[in-house]
């Protein structure tokens, strides 16, 4: 069978995304086996020896040298802790060198060289400063692989959310809550959720306003867009509920009533997930030519070259990632 290799971009080298890249390699055997990292390998050896790794760490030039019981390095930008960057700050150095390693993922993703995308966090102010003026990673990965239609999913083996907007003002997100974005959304909700889970998914569709806007007496919106959305899935056999107001419907999911949630905007969904799967949950870009799978929580400069951030998010990404490739 054709090895299925995971990259993982490690994310603003100021952050803490070289350490828990560097902790999730090291604390499975089988990362050993297919799991690189496009990153800075002056900034990854700091870390090396500051948690005392015993896994050697190597770098190669391409996906086809990787050797095998080793953490291997895909160095994209060379960087030095002191010299180039300071932990902890946010720098257009950092934040170009974090663009640098999607890119080169990305790029080796599309040729078939690596068969997932795994990324640690980066700094979207440090991102701009870099002269990259994306919102995210979502953007990004949409912009360098042509995609018109995607969303950003929130994953955890407890609950998983769709959103319909993201990275935008609020006043903007109800703008976005259109009967074609929000029927977009479904149809990616139940297409992702058939892959993984193999079976016809229950999906719920919030509201945007309280209650559901309650009959038009809190805004048009369900009655104008968000139902007739929902009605059109329904007519084309999927098994979709909403608009269910947004107080009570991620509830009704962690219980078990929905397999997937269709969130209007950005807090709508993460609020929920941040709650329940802080730790275990899974950033994934759906609608993408490639795989794409996420930690679900920022660069925590606060934590940067301590030694103690926390690595779980990453392993969960990375799985998740391995399980749809396998898909």
């Amino acid at each position: 069978m054709e090895e299925r290799f995971v990259g993982i971009t490690m994310g603003d080298p100021a952050g803490i995304g070289p350490e828990i890249s560097l902790k999730a390699i090291d604390k499975k055997n089988e990362y050993k086996q297919s799991v690189l990292i496009y990153g800075s390998y002056g900034v990854l050896k700091y870390y090396h020896d500051l948690l005392s790794l015993q896994t050697p760490l190597v770098r190669i030039d391409r996906v086809q040298e990787f050797q095998k019981g080793k953490i291997n390095v895909i160095s994209v930008v060379d960087l030095e802790i002191g010299k180039d960057i300071i932990l902890g700050q946010v720098s257009s150095v950092a934040g170009d060198a974090a663009y640098q390693y999607i890119a080169r993922a990305i790029a080796d993703a599309m040729k078939g060289d690596i068969s997932v995308v795994t990324t640690a966090p980066l700094n979207k102010e440090a991102l701009h400063e870099g002269g990259h003026h994306f919102d995210g990673h979502t953007e990004i990965f949409a912009t360098l692989t042509h995609t018109q239609t995607y969303t950003m999913m929130l994953w955890s083996d407890r609950m998983s959310v769709v959103h319909v907007s993201t990275h935008c003002a609020l006043r903007e997100a109800c703008n976005r809550a259109t009967k074609k974005r929000v029927l977009e959304c479904i149809h990616l909700a139940d297409d992702v959720m058939r892959r993984l889970e193999k079976k016809i998914p229950k999906i719920a569709v919030a509201g945007l306003n309280p209650h559901s806007g309650e009959a038009g007496l809190f805004g048009q919106e369900e009655i104008e867009e968000i139902a007739p959305a929902v009605e059109q899935a329904i007519a084309e056999g999927l098994q979709v509920t909403g608009p269910v107001p947004p107080d009570t419907v991620f509830l009704k999911a962690y219980k078990g009533v929905y397999d997937i949630v269709v969130a209007m905007y950005h807090d709508q969904g993460h609020i929920p997930m941040k709650m329940i799967a802080f730790d275990s949950g899974v950033n994934v870009t759906l609608g993408l030519p490639i795989i794409r799978t996420s930690v679900d929580h920022g660069t925590a400069f606060d934590i940067a070259g301590k030694g103690i951030a926390n690595e779980e998010s990453m392993l969960y990404a990375v799985d998740l990632g391995k399980r749809f490739a396998e898909s």
